[in-house]
């Protein structure tokens, strides 16, 4: 009975966050939330994900880990918190793939700029030495400079091509070089060569600089990621017990957790972006 009375407590809260989505909204609001999931993907190097897919991702995990710790444990308030728990995991994948990803670009846009430069001085076109990335660039970009090749030969055009291409990388730093190289082709000079070799020089001092910070930070991180997690991790221990299940299965229980959770989100999310290092925004779109 206990079983079935939180099956249909996780319903009627699934219910209700699910009318949130159902709300009227503006186009442009509508457009702007998808977006940024569209971006995040992006960053994340899933850009055949639909944003669509990963909220019925997340809704499906939210929904599945909730009625199973709410059937293990026959507390429908350990259910509710597992869900919006759970909800959240494909979304804090994604933003921890994208983080991870651009670690790795920032450490191997260098050598792309030092391959494009060296192309340059031996002779060869933009467009040629942009296209020869797909063989000799770095392993994590060849895949995108492969579909700027056959942008670039279908179309002839290399500012589309190079559109496609910042929008399919979605990166800050991608955005600053092919800016730089489309006013350069359009401007027209013979200063790319010294022009490359400078911003090269500013990546690679950008990158230690920002390497020695994150490294410096990582236990302050990591520190503050075991003090939320460990009350979980005890309490997690505790729902074995039934004495522990009948005291959290009564509405001043459910009360206490709900209120315990919404104070470890806000205090880890406050420590996050106390201590977050600055990021680039994309600004040249």
């Amino acid at each position: 009975m206990s079983a079935l009375l939180g099956v249909l407590m996780g319903a009627g809260v699934f219910l209700i966050w699910w009318s949130f989505w159902n709300q009227p909204t503006s186009k442009k609001t509508r457009h702007a939330r998808t977006g940024r999931l569209k971006t995040s993907l992006l960053r994340a190097g899933l850009p055949n994900v639909a944003p669509a897919t990963l909220v019925a991702v997340s809704i499906a995990v939210a929904v599945v880990t909730g009625l199973a710790v709410t059937a293990l444990t026959s507390a429908p308030a350990f259910g509710l918190c597992a869900m919006l728990v759970a909800g959240y995991i494909p979304f804090w994948f994604i933003k921890r793939r994208g983080a991870r990803r651009s670690a790795v670009l920032r450490e191997v846009w260098p050598d792309v700029v030092d391959h494009l430069r060296s192309a340059i001085r031996a002779g060869m076109g933009l467009p040629e030495a942009l296209m020869q990335l797909q063989y000799r660039g770095p392993e994590v970009l060849r895949p995108a400079f492969g579909q700027f090749a056959a942008d670039y030969r279908a179309s002839g055009q290399l500012h589309g091509s190079l559109t496609l291409l910042k929008n399919r990388l979605a990166d800050p730093v991608a955005d600053n070089i092919v800016e730089a190289l489309r006013v350069t082709r359009e401007v027209g000079g013979t200063d790319l060569g010294k022009l490359l070799g400078t911003l090269s020089s500013f990546l690679r001092e950008n990158e230690r600089t920002r390497s020695e910070l994150e490294a410096r930070q990582s236990w302050t991180v990591n520190a503050a990621r075991l003090s939320v997690a460990a009350p979980w991790l005890v309490l997690a221990l505790m729902s074995t017990q039934p004495a522990a299940i009948e005291a959290y299965n009564t509405p001043t229980g459910a009360l206490v957790l709900l209120g315990g959770l919404a104070i470890s989100v806000a205090a880890y999310r406050l420590m996050l972006r106390l201590g977050a290092l600055p990021t680039e925004r994309r600004v040249l779109r």
